[in-house]
């Protein structure tokens, strides 16, 4: 729009234009540019202010950069509202097809009480499949978590069994342990391939029996308990070596549930990254509205080997660097590096499971288009 109109203002425009639709880009162009009405026009929310005269390629240039800005904030709007999808359903996990299957598992088997094993890398979110299982399961006692492998050896039978007043120096009063404190929940044992041998007799037979015993006391206190274990190791290669008790393993592992490393779901990447970066934006109080394209796809471009976890570490540095709206990749740690090539310079990364022809078309289109307009 002009600023100087026969019947009114470009600003009014600008302002109308907005109103309608808040992804409009408006371009302020002027033969009477000041200072002042330039930081007016900006202030209202003008993608750009030009000066005439101006070149016929410069507006060309402005507009092409206009419309890229409309569409990635389309796509970040569509990504949200995917995202509040996903969120209504619980704790934030993905909806790549493996973990679909995960969540579908999960909704056949909260209800009925078993035991269930969980088996993944170390950040892969366990804990929080763990925490959407209890959720199901229509308990109304707490979830209660621990780490086995956080606790030292000597204080993990006080702290799951609990202790009476003088059994050990130090214990000074009655403490129950997280098996009580669980009562009418769930237990989450965490890394327990970490669990002591000679603890392991005492964890069966809580399961089996529903009953145990206070370090140094005598008396059986019944425990309703739902046990549901952790654990990024091999369980049955340590039954087979020694290390873990067979019997054990087979009560806690009556149902399996696998979640993938984030690089075999890479789908939901950019659903758990706009996740963890509206809750960065939030906390760090940043008008953050999501990732450019070329951000984007660098975090899906990259391995993760810390998975769920180091993505999360990795957007809240984003949060905390980036000034604009969108994260750009100045705001990504530089180990990303630029995401994989075709054998043609400048053609769009092609995923390794495939991709949507007509999308990578029409991304390859856009660029040869842009790098014209150069």
């Amino acid at each position: 729009t002009d600023l100087k109109l026969p019947d009114g203002s470009g600003l009014d425009v600008l302002g109308a234009a907005r109103e309608r639709d808040p992804d409009a880009q408006v371009v302020v162009i002027t033969a009477f540019g000041t200072a002042e009405s330039a930081v007016e026009a900006m202030k209202r929310g003008a993608y750009d202010y030009l000066t005439k005269p101006f070149k016929a390629d410069e507006i060309r240039l402005t507009v092409a950069k206009a419309l890229e800005r409309t569409a990635l904030a389309r796509e970040n709007r569509e990504l949200r509202r995917r995202l509040e999808a996903v969120e209504a359903g619980g704790e934030i996990l993905g909806r790549s097809p493996r973990m679909q299957e995960v969540f579908r598992l999960l909704e056949r088997v909260a209800p009925t009480g078993v035991t269930v094993l969980i088996h993944g890398e170390s950040g892969t979110g366990k804990e929080l499949v763990a925490r959407r299982l209890h959720a199901l399961s229509g308990r109304a006692g707490p979830f209660v978590a621990v780490n086995c492998a956080a606790i030292p050896e000597g204080l993990i039978e006080s702290e799951l069994f609990g202790h009476v007043k003088g059994s050990f120096t130090g214990a000074v009063a009655d403490k129950p342990g997280l098996f009580e404190e669980a009562a009418g929940g769930t237990l989450f044992l965490d890394e327990v391939g970490e669990l002591p041998l000679h603890l392991q007799p005492k964890l069966l037979r809580a399961l089996q029996e529903g009953r145990i015993k206070r370090v140094g006391g005598n008396r059986e206190i019944p425990v309703d308990v739902r046990i549901v274990s952790a654990t990024n190791r091999d369980l049955a290669e340590a039954v087979r070596e020694g290390r873990f008790r067979e019997d054990l393993y087979y009560r806690l592992n009556v149902v399996a549930l696998e979640i993938p490393p984030l690089r075999e779901r890479r789908d939901d990447i950019p659903l758990l990254a706009l996740h963890f970066l509206q809750k960065y934006a939030r906390a760090f109080g940043r008008p953050l509205k999501g990732f450019t394209r070329e951000a984007l796809a660098r975090l899906e471009a990259y391995p993760f080997p810390g998975n769920v976890r180091e993505l999360e570490n990795l957007v809240e540095r984003a949060a905390a660097l980036e000034t604009g709206e969108y994260v750009g990749v100045e705001s990504l740690p530089p180990a990303l590096g630029a995401p994989r090539t075709g054998d043609a310079e400048g053609l769009p990364p092609l995923p390794a499971d495939g991709f949507d022809l007509e999308g990578f078309l029409a991304d390859v289109e856009r660029r040869y288009l842009e790098e014209a307009l150069r």
